[in-house]
């Protein structure tokens, strides 16, 4: 049967709880938004395939999480993609450059499947707002200062009932980077 998955970076418990308040505080403001119940992640890929397919792209994944470096995400930055209407937090530069190469290696081991990708790291609050509800969420929300360890990439299934992804598998980083392969010369 065919099912939507989805993988995506996770924060920390404090921050997934810090960003559901911004959420719900946002909820109080605008009443219900797309995203408003969705667990606070960085979203890198989504695709659909046959679930007997999906233990064969699991450890693929496995096996390439195990050359990813854990390293420190810091979240301090508020931005918006006017023409989707989504309001979301950015990493800073430096973490933007730790999870980029990341997620590249994801979508190239997953390259078989017709994917939506994220190339652009960032944490949303709220998607498909209104240009006045995108206004309000910007003033509403000013300073961000908050991090968490990134250490793994978490596989996620979408219950068409409830409308969200759920958790079904948690693959850590091994931080065993593949050595480089130098090309050695003759003379």
């Amino acid at each position: 049967m065919e099912k939507t998955y989805s993988i995506v970076f996770h924060p920390s418990p404090e921050v997934i709880d810090a960003i559901k308040t911004m959420k719900d505080f946002l909820r109080s403001k605008i009443k219900w938004y797309n995203s408003c119940n969705s667990v606070a992640h960085i979203t890198i890929c989504e695709f659909t395939i046959d679930d007997s397919q999906l233990e064969n792209f699991r450890q693929k994944l496995a096996k390439i999480c195990d050359t990813f470096s854990s390293s420190t995400v810091y979240l301090n930055d508020f931005g918006s993609y006017e023409n989707s209407g989504a309001f979301f937090i950015n990493p800073n530069e430096d973490s933007k450059n730790n999870l980029k190469p990341i997620m590249k290696k994801i979508h190239e081991t997953l390259k078989p499947l017709k994917l939506k990708k994220s190339d652009d790291p960032h944490m949303s609050i709220g998607r498909r707002l209104t240009p006045e509800n995108l206004k309000i969420a910007s003033q509403l929300f000013t300073t961000i200062n908050m991090d968490f360890l990134c250490e793994n990439i978490v596989l996620r299934e979408f219950d068409p009932v409830v409308k969200q992804f759920f958790v079904i598998d948690t693959i850590p980083f091994g931080n065993n980077p593949e050595p480089e392969f130098v090309q050695g010369s003759l003379f």
